[in-house]
């Protein structure tokens, strides 16, 4: 959990280091503001309308509203990614150096909605192809018009694939030894997802 935290802490930064990070007692009066225009953000995308009207409420630029849902944005996001507990989440925060009553705020603003940010991230997900069957024939040419005597293997697969509710089929063929190869390549692939350096991204991606 403290890698998790320290992760966290250095994702922070980046926020603030934003224009908002210099108007604490707005942020502390306007959090709940910049939060629902960073929902809004991730629901639908940029809302420059929105932005505009949050900087006449807030009495601050427009740009200074852009970068701090922006921030915002990125902090519930990866947090939410992460699923970091309220503990790591506190203590990614606490070191901005932010007031007590906006680190609460921000805590709750999290808690409130990343069962929703994680929802909105996975319908982001492409929807790739699953493997559902595989059929496949050893077909060995002896002889031809021009050649009486010849030995010419080949491997014929029929991949069944599940997209979108639907199955699918590629049918592929190939020679034995370049099979061969794309087996020993898949296999040092699966080996290198077992190192803790694969793990770690893997979880991270969740």
């Amino acid at each position: 959990m403290c890698g998790i935290a320290r992760k966290s802490s250095g994702l922070l930064v980046s926020w603030k280091s934003t224009a908002l990070s210099k108007e604490k007692p707005v942020l502390q009066s306007a959090v709940g503001e910049l939060g629902r225009l960073a929902l809004e953000l991730l629901r639908r995308g940029a809302a420059p309308r929105a932005c505009e009207a949050a900087a006449r409420k807030l009495n601050v630029g427009v740009d200074t509203v852009q970068h701090g849902v922006e921030g915002l944005t990125y902090l519930l996001t990866e947090s939410s990614k992460l699923m970091i507990s309220e503990t790591d989440f506190q203590d990614s925060i606490h070191v901005l150096g932010f007031s007590d009553e906006l680190n609460k705020l921000l805590l709750q603003l999290y808690l409130d909605n990343r069962k929703e940010i994680r929802s909105i991230l996975g319908e982001l997900t492409p929807k790739l192809p699953s493997y559902h069957n595989l059929e496949w024939r050893l077909d060995v040419q002896l002889a031809s018009r021009s050649l009486r005597q010849q030995i010419k293997p080949a491997v014929t697969i029929k991949l069944h694939l599940n997209q979108h509710e639907d199955q699918t089929a590629q049918v592929l063929q190939t020679d034995p030894s370049t099979l061969l190869h794309l087996i020993q390549q898949l296999e040092q692939a699966l080996g290198e997802m077992k190192t803790n350096h694969c793990r770690r991204i893997v979880r991270n991606m969740k």
